[in-house]
């Protein structure tokens, strides 16, 4: 299995010699441990994990015993089940004031952090870790994406260019390091295993309460509504639940990292704008495994294509910015008259609107709706078309024509 170099090693790097704890959170299977355990090579740094019950025992138990047996600097894996530590961690960087002494890892993003702020404020750095982006699986610059065209043209270099069947076999493949590397080369046995191992056991860790194939059966259902504004009722109907067990677990799939809203964006002189957030898979491997597609030529012809490319988009993009420490400022626009932009990105005080379309040849009209924004108090920026266009290009002077290849 090869490693793939992750973007996020260099922020850790970096944190590392300015807080003593630095905490990376995310989905399991990720390989928020196997980037640690690489930078940890040739250092003196010790390694435990939780998911070992004798270590969790002691762990909860007698923290303190623990942190004699583990002394830092020490990586702490699955550090959520035990949060009974974070008092000691605390009490031991005070005393010491050693800069890197602990790493942790999590895969439980919330309940984790309510721990960790009431103990830890401001002697921790917080990281988030997503399946692979596209510029890790390629080698390519790893820069948050923006639309400044010498930016853009950097970011070209190091990339492999796709034209639609490619960039919908990547889709279709998704971002999980152990299909990515090899690993496991049939994706649909990985998804499948993934599904009842891993979600499972964190699921019934975060409510014992619930029924497993009632479970399955609402993350199909909100799989099935990617890219769309999220409908509550629609997903408990599905799923045969009430609102209030959709909405409880909505917020476990959000907690365990596998989902992620984009909110409205709004602004006190835009009137008449809708409320409701959109809702998106980080991994879209994970949402071609529930929806069932049986192949990405199946999938590109369907009828989720423009819903599972949108939903490849976002996630990329957003992928750049937590790869780097960032946290992307980004929403997405529709108005009471049912006028929508894909996606604003907010970045040094404008906004940048961009539309996603499977086409490979966009022309003005889909910019024109970019007008909205100019009702704004931020003023408008570059807006861009991303889309299936092989090349680098643009519509105006003010639009980009962006390659889905090159996000």
């Amino acid at each position: 299995m090869t490693y793939i170099k992750r973007n996020l090693e260099k922020v850790v790097n970096q944190v590392t010699k300015e807080y003593p704890v630095v905490l990376v959170t995310g989905p399991r299977q990720v390989g928020k441990t196997t980037m640690l355990q690489k930078l940890m090579e040739g250092t003196n740094r010790g390694y435990v994990t939780l998911d070992d019950l004798n270590e969790r025992s002691i762990a909860k138990t007698d923290p303190e015993l623990f942190l004699q047996l583990h002394k830092p600097p020490v990586l702490i894996d699955e550090v959520q089940y035990a949060p009974e530590l974070f008092t000691y961690i605390k009490i031991n960087v005070d005393k010491q004031h050693e800069p890197g002494a602990f790493w942790l890892t999590g895969s439980q993003i919330f309940k984790l952090m309510r721990g960790v702020r009431e103990s830890l404020a401001g002697r921790v750095a917080v990281l988030s870790m997503t399946s692979l982006s596209q510029a890790e699986i390629s080698g390519g610059t790893m820069e948050p994406f923006t639309l400044d065209m010498e930016s853009l043209t950097v970011r070209k270099e190091g990339r492999v260019a796709a034209d639609t069947r490619a960039v919908f076999d990547r889709i279709y493949k998704g971002s999980m390091p152990a299909v990515i590397s090899g690993a496991n080369s049939n994706n649909q046995i990985f998804y499948s295993s993934y599904l009842s191992t891993y979600i499972e056991r964190d699921v019934k860790e975060l409510s014992d309460a619930i029924d497993s194939l009632k479970f399955l059966r609402f993350i199909t259902a909100v799989a099935a509504r990617c890219g769309q504004m999220l409908n509550v009722a629609e997903i408990a109907r599905d799923a045969d639940i009430n609102q209030i067990q959709a909405k409880d677990w909505l917020g476990i799939l959000e907690t365990l990292g596998i989902v992620f809203y984009l909110h409205p964006y709004s602004n006190n002189l835009l009137k008449r704008l809708v409320k409701t957030p959109k809702l998106y898979f980080y991994d879209t491997g994970l949402v071609c495994h529930l929806t069932k597609w049986s192949s990405a030529e199946t999938l590109e012809s369907g009828a989720m294509n423009g819903a599972i490319l949108e939903n490849y988009v976002v996630a990329e993009i957003r992928k750049t910015y937590l790869n780097c420490g960032q946290e992307p400022y980004m929403y997405y626009y529709r108005d009471k008259d049912a006028k929508e932009i894909d996606i604003v990105l907010e970045r040094d005080g404008v906004l940048h609107p961009m539309e996603i379309k499977k086409t490979s040849n966009p022309g003005t009209e889909l910019t024109r709706v970019f007008a909205l924004l100019d009702r704004s108090s931020v003023p408008r920026s570059k807006g861009a078309v991303i889309c299936m266009k092989p090349e680098l290009g643009a519509i105006d002077r003010d639009n980009y024509i962006i390659p889905v290849w090159m996000i």
